[in-house]
């Protein structure tokens, strides 16, 4: 048994947890962690007991949450512990309702957040670089972690609270191995030591010395566990990232790839290879609320939708989804057969014999197995498993399913337990020894079971069973009903209940404490009533549902772009050196032309989406972004040029964190932009092949790829896109430090390895199709000057000053009711301009029955792009390229008279935009009664 305790001093209170190979130990028993990943700052802390409560109800002993550095200073020196953003609060509430916590505190935590959980005012430090034993940047961090350890450690284990261990920063090894993080992995370790952390330390996807290693997948378990198991032999092996779905991001499809299938058969994948600990990210995604959704590599413009549902167990609402009960099947089986798993080892497949097609593996222990059946065949098949002592069982097994078999296992007081059903149960309930068993509707199962003394009926005779000679063997052959079984035994005068469940029926069973099941319910809650005392909420039936508030009498005003005359600037500037965080910035300059004509405009530094306006009017949405080129029109004389530019987010994970926002260099005219994707040719050694990286490609290894190009008077040259490396230019490397081809974007100056003519490049073949590969060209001399800028970031900025208040209170609306035709004309009259305008309207808060538990949402049909506000409230950006469709209104946000407002880029109407209520907002709660 180990206990980590790095340097610490004599008379420090020593930890209650502990760990081996096997298992983390907690007070002196071993324990297998099932752990859901719920981020608090994720939703209004109204939300966060509903939710605790919904992973405890799923079986799941412990809450994983990261904590983000920009919510609680989100400038420097003014921090925020309070309200939503009370972390300290969070966890108290874990510790009340009795679940541990796995605290991830960073300072860098990804979680697609923006900036991987930085503040943005951090990139403003001169000479910082990001993750690395910077002095700078550890000077922040040190502070940062003064003001966040005081919280995490008066709240640990050994200190009353339920804290049982602690992360050191997050996944470095995707930027280095260990030997090259040691001195910036150390330092952080160090630091936790020093402030008073005394549970165990752990990290994940890379280590530190001194702290259990995790491991972050979706697949690959095996793998995963041998490669933990060589670098730390004698530490437990835990999943601190099990990828449950996926995120999602602006103009990609839905996220909805990891089925409920495919995610309880990885479960078992992970169980068959020896982790001792599961962390479900997410279980609960949540919202990123105003600018906090990030941005991932991957692409130019893998930048992350308001939702972080993440197609979770719970969705962003809070509802229960069908991940959601396959992640509790799973908890149940777990804790019922807890000290075998934790004791177990692999099962040595030539123990069983089975039928073709179906690869039996698993965990035993002595005589003990456990069997992960899973099947190869195209359709459900009765298959035939013969085990060491000669029985033979039949187990059904659906296409690519894992289902666990249960052969000889004792389950406490004596008894094994043989059964091709999965257990659920295996504890008093009620003062009855009771197991639970459970199979797919319609399904048949094999359950035996064995006892020191014989066991007998002592309540009516099943269809299907039979007793050995002596009486201590008892076998079923059961039909799993929707209607559930009881089957009452007596065990030496001991009762046992077996209660036999449909898989439809388990997933309306819910356990709500030790030796507490409730069965029949579709949905089920644990509200306060007292100290230390909960009573149970139940929904079984549906209701009649009123409708939403409806969304009327919307006032608008356009953003008057000759208007805004903005700040001049030499050249444009980012978000941060600008001093606005999030939001957006309109640049503006003027362009002299000798004649009417259209030009090639090249942006070497963008960073974001931009709408592009010339002479007031719409020419053009860049969305490629690092580096880009528009077509323009231009008029003879002078030309307005207008780039409004939201903030999208900054990058979450990436050697290059801490990128500019906005457009931060200035434009040239009469660019060149040339697709670099075709043209290419592969060297294989006797051959040279023609490549097209715009095309699907038939190309073994990584062969040598080459290229040319010209330039005709340009001096400046930027490749941009999914570069791999090494690269060459003309004969010579191209560095790119940090870049890893996986990454598929990165701008490239090029200018001091180019020449006039012909130019060649070189760089081997990673992948095809890939979305850009870009050669931007232009003169030095062409560039565009006489910007200016201003910012865009308010819900009411002074160039909607007419718009003022509107629909700020209920005889404002009744006024603005009389001037309905003019409000209609100017919402008309943005959208047929195409520019960008503000709508706002009021709405009163529902009046809803008690009994019910709604969720509410907007819908923004007929919208293009831009921001959403209630109350003040900033709820995020919104786009209408998918994938998302639907935004969340936190109930708890409303008062009784609401405002709305919207940002949009086009100004397009909001007379389709509607507010609507989720599917299961008409459950009807009921208290329930024991």
């Amino acid at each position: 048994m180990k206990s980590l305790s790095l340097s610490r001093s004599a008379g420090q209170r020593q930890s209650r947890v502990d760990f081996d190979r096997k298992s983390f130990v907690i007070d002196g028993e071993r324990v297998f962690l099932q752990s859901a990943s719920i981020h608090y700052f994720r939703m209004p802390r109204a939300e966060w007991r509903e939710t605790l409560v919904k992973a405890k109800l799923a079986g799941m002993n412990s809450i994983d949450t990261y904590f983000a550095w920009n919510v609680h200073e989100p400038e420097e020196g003014q921090w925020r512990f309070e309200g939503d953003a009370d972390c300290g609060a969070f966890l108290d509430l874990c510790a009340e309702l009795g679940l541990w916590v796995i605290v991830r505190p960073g300072p860098f935590i990804c979680a697609e957040w923006d900036f991987g959980g930085f503040p943005w005012w951090l990139s403003r430090k001169e000479g910082i670089r990001f993750r690395e034993a910077n002095e700078t940047f550890l000077r922040a961090v040190d502070i940062y972690f003064d003001r966040i350890g005081e919280i995490i450690r008066d709240r640990q284990l050994g200190a009353g609270g339920t804290v049982i261990l602690v992360q050191v920063e997050n996944e470095y090894g995707y930027l280095a191995d260990d030997e090259a993080s040691r001195p910036y992995m150390a330092y952080l370790r160090d630091g936790w030591l020093r402030r008073g952390i005394e549970v165990p330390l752990i990290t994940c996807a890379g280590g530190v010395e001194g702290a259990v290693e995790g491991a972050n997948f979706w697949s690959g378990a095996d793998s995963h566990f041998d490669k933990l198991a060589r670098k730390q032999p004698d530490a437990p092996k835990i999943v601190t990232e099990f990828w449950s779905g996926w995120f999602e991001h602006w103009g990609a499809p839905a996220a909805i790839q990891k089925t409920p299938e495919l995610y309880e058969k990885r479960m078992f994948e992970i169980i068959r290879a020896g982790f001792s600990g599961i962390s479900h990210y997410m279980f609960f995604g949540g919202t990123n609320f105003a600018g906090y959704g990030g941005r991932t590599v991957g692409a130019s413009d893998t930048f992350m939708v308001t939702s972080y549902g993440y197609d979770a167990p719970l969705d962003e609402y809070g509802r229960t989804t069908p991940k959601y009960f396959a992640a509790k099947r799973l908890a149940c089986l777990v804790q019922a057969i807890e000290p075998f798993l934790l004791e177990s080892e692999p099962l040595d497949a030539a123990a069983v014999r089975a039928s073709a097609g179906l690869d039996v593996r698993g965990r035993r222990r002595g005589d003990q197995q456990l069997l992960l059946v899973e099947s190869g065949k195209e359709e459900r098949e009765t298959f035939h498993l013969t085990l060491e002592d000669g029985r033979t069982l039949p187990v059904i097994v659906h296409p690519g399913e894992i289902a666990p078999v249960l052969v000889s296992v004792d389950i406490g007081g004596g008894l094994r337990l043989t059964s091709t059903a999965s257990l659920a149960c295996n504890e008093p309930v009620g003062g009855v020894r009771t197991l639970i068993v459970h199979a797919r509707d319609g399904l048949r199962s094999f359950v035996e079971l064995t006892a020191a003394a014989p066991i007998r009926l002592a309540g009516e005779r099943p269809q299907l069973a039979s007793w050995s000679p002596d009486g201590r063997t008892v076998s079923f052959d059961l039909y799993h009903f929707r209607e559930p079984q009881t089957i009452e035994l007596t065990i030496g005068g001991e009762a046992l209940r077996l209660i036999v469940l449909s898989g439809s029926e388990m997933d309306r069973t819910w356990r709500l404490g030790a030796g507490r099941w409730l069965f029949g319910c579709d949905d089920v809650d644990l509200t306060p009533a007292g100290e230390g005392e909960f009573q149970v909420a139940v929904s079984r039936a549906a209701a009649r549902l009123p409708q939403p508030p409806a969304l009327l009498d919307w006032s608008s005003a356009a953003l008057e772009l000759d208007c805004i005359g903005g700040m001049p600037v030499d050249r444009p500037r980012d978000f941060t050196s600008w001093g606005q965080p999030y939001g957006y910035l309109l640049y503006s300059c003027e362009i002299e032309r000798e004649h009417e004509g259209w030009t090639t405009l090249i942006l070497p530094r963008l960073e974001d989406p931009a709408r592009v306006f010339v002479n007031g009017t719409e020419a053009a949405l860049i969305r490629e972004v690092g580096s880009a080129a528009v077509r323009l029109p231009l008029r003879q004389g002078s030309n307005r040029l207008q780039l409004l530019v939201q903030n999208m987010g900054r990058l979450n994970f990436s050697p290059d964190l801490g990128e500019p926002k906005g457009l931060f260099d200035t434009g040239y005219v009469d660019g060149v932009a040339l697709d670099l994707r075709a043209g290419w040719k592969a060297d294989d050694g006797e051959t040279e092949a023609a490549v097209h990286l715009d095309r699907v490609a038939a190309v073994d290894g990584q062969p040598s790829l080459s290229r040319m190009f010209s330039l005709d008077g340009q001096d400046r040259a930027l490749l941009v896109g999914a570069v791999a490396v090494p690269l060459r230019v003309n004969g010579r490397i191209v560095p790119l430090e940090g870049y890893q081809n996986w990454f598929a974007h990165r701008t490239v100056d090029l200018s001091a390895y180019v020449q006039q003519g012909i130019n060649i490049i070189e760089m081997p073949y990673f992948k095809s199709p890939i979305p850009r590969l870009e050669l931007l060209a232009y003169r030095s001399a062409d560039s565009v000057g006489g910007w200016s800028m201003a910012g865009i970031g308010e819900e009411r900025p002074e160039a909607a000053a007419r718009l003022g208040a509107a629909a700020a209170t209920v005889e404002e609306a009744e006024a603005a009711r009389a001037d309905g035709a003019a409000r209609a004309a100017g919402k008309e009259a943005a959208a047929a301009a195409g520019t960008p305008a503000w709508h706002a309207c009021e709405f009163a808060a529902p009046s809803l029955p008690e009994t019910l538990r709604p969720r509410l949402k907007l819908r923004l049909t007929g919208m293009s792009k831009g921001s959403i506000w209630l109350n003040g409230i900033d709820l995020g950006r919104y786009w209408q390229i998918g994938p998302q469709e639907d935004y969340k209104i936190p109930m708890s946000w409303l008062q009784e008279r609401n405002r709305l407002v919207l940002f949009d880029e086009q100004g397009r109407s909001p007379d389709r935009v509607r507010l609507l209520y989720d599917e299961a907002s008409a459950r009807e709660w009921e208290p329930h009664i024991e």
